[in-house]
């Protein structure tokens, strides 16, 4: 027999968009519960970088543009939250590196790109000299300038563990298979077999690739979605740095980023993304990896790679369609009737996105639920970043 729940919002995907969204709508007072049919943070999240952009590497040509004003305030919200006085509480988060790195090679065009993006940007930069450069640039051989951005990393799942655990009593694991919509109602299973009934207010899918799909059982074909895809590579073994920086080349988008973090044996792994992880969609694994050793041998010479382990990632981001393919400036949100479906478009606007989804619950003025004890359900998992899958490390 199936159980009826009726709450004031239905959050669908729990990544950290859909669990800040959850957080601050409990906050607010409504009866909130968020559905995943994986693991949390299984989506997109776990393959973020985690890095809190500050909009410097969006002006790289030397001007403003939306994609650099819409991120600018959020290492600020981001760092309070980890300091404890934020909107959340991410204290127990982890912070891998409290800036990310702007470098420039001699090459006339990355320094062109670098003084640009300082005298633009430069509330949010700062040159260093030698002997504050991070370690790996302090090398004889290095012949560039370094930036320290105002832009913090987080290791990503350590993110979804803050905000998920004081929240599990209202967040079930379902059978993905099972969701089926009518009459305003929402059928499923939990992952323990019982079925339930959920009558909404509000319905918000936050599920990144998966909101096509959920769309599609709502009986809505818009917003359209689109899908960019990036190979990301990984390297692990003789690597002693933590890495947390851009290489300016002489586009809009960095040559290469690098961020790190520690695989579950503790040795240091290196994660690269920027133009080389959106160029690289065009090339086979091996190529990619062959490449990638080629970019680390030309912009850091002195990096010994004969002990490396490599391996490639391919995501699919998840966002709203829009012409061209082209990326969005900011998160996205739309309301059809009851439902909101919405895509952070970066990690980072992850908190902005689900403060606009209060605001127009809040604007709806809905009726809110009386708040009774919801039912004890199975919760899901929590995902696990790549580098920590064995299977990955194939090359």
């Amino acid at each position: 027999m199936a159980i009826a729940v009726s709450v004031d919002a239905l959050i669908v995907g729990g990544g950290i968009a859909g669990l800040w969204t959850l957080a601050r709508l409990k906050q607010a007072g409504y009866k909130a519960v968020l559905l995943e049919a994986d693991s949390l943070g299984a989506g997109q999240t776990r393959f973020a970088q985690g890095i809190i952009h500050g909009g410097t590497k969006y002006a790289l040509t030397g001007k403003i543009t939306a994609s650099s004003e819409a991120v600018a305030d959020m290492p600020a919200l981001w760092r309070n939250c980890f300091e404890g006085k934020g909107v959340l509480d991410l204290s127990k988060a982890t912070l891998l590196s409290d800036a990310h790195y702007l470098w420039s090679t001699s090459s006339l065009t990355s320094r062109v790109s670098g003084f640009f993006a300082s005298k633009v940007m430069r509330a949010r930069t700062n040159e260093l000299d030698k002997t504050e450069r991070p370690e790996l640039f302090r090398h004889a051989d290095f012949k560039g300038q370094i930036y320290a951005l105002d832009e913090p990393v987080f290791d990503a799942m350590s993110v979804v563990r803050a905000i998920a655990e004081p929240l599990m009593d209202s967040i079930v694991a379902i059978k993905g298979n099972t969701v089926k919509y009518d009459n305003d109602v929402l059928s499923l299973q939990s992952q323990d077999d019982q079925d339930y009934e959920f009558s909404f207010e509000k319905i918000v899918l936050t599920a990144g690739q998966g909101n096509e799909a959920l769309l599609s059982a709502l009986g809505l074909q818009q917003p359209e979605m689109q899908l960019r895809p990036l190979k990301m590579v990984m390297l692990r073994g003789g690597l002693s740095d933590m890495v947390f920086a851009h290489c300016m080349g002489g586009s809009v988008n960095p040559r290469i980023t690098i961020t790190s973090n520690r695989d579950q044996h503790g040795a240091v792994v290196w994660y690269l993304g920027g133009q080389l992880a959106e160029e690289g969609v065009e090339r086979s694994d091996a190529e990619q990896i062959e490449q990638a050793k080629a970019e680390l041998a030309e912009l850091i010479p002195w990096l010994d790679q004969s002990k490396c382990q490599w391996a490639t990632l391919d995501i699919d981001r998840a966002e709203v369609k829009k012409p061209g393919t082209k990326r969005p400036d900011t998160f996205f949100i739309e309301q059809r009737g009851k439902v909101i479906t919405a895509w952070p478009t970066k990690m980072a606007l992850s908190p902005l996105m689900a403060e606009h989804v209060l605001e127009m619950i809040n604007n709806e003025k809905i009726p809110c639920v009386e708040e009774t004890g919801l039912p004890v359900w199975p919760g899901p998992d929590f995902a696990y970043l790549p580098w920590n899958e064995e299977t990955r490390w194939s090359m």
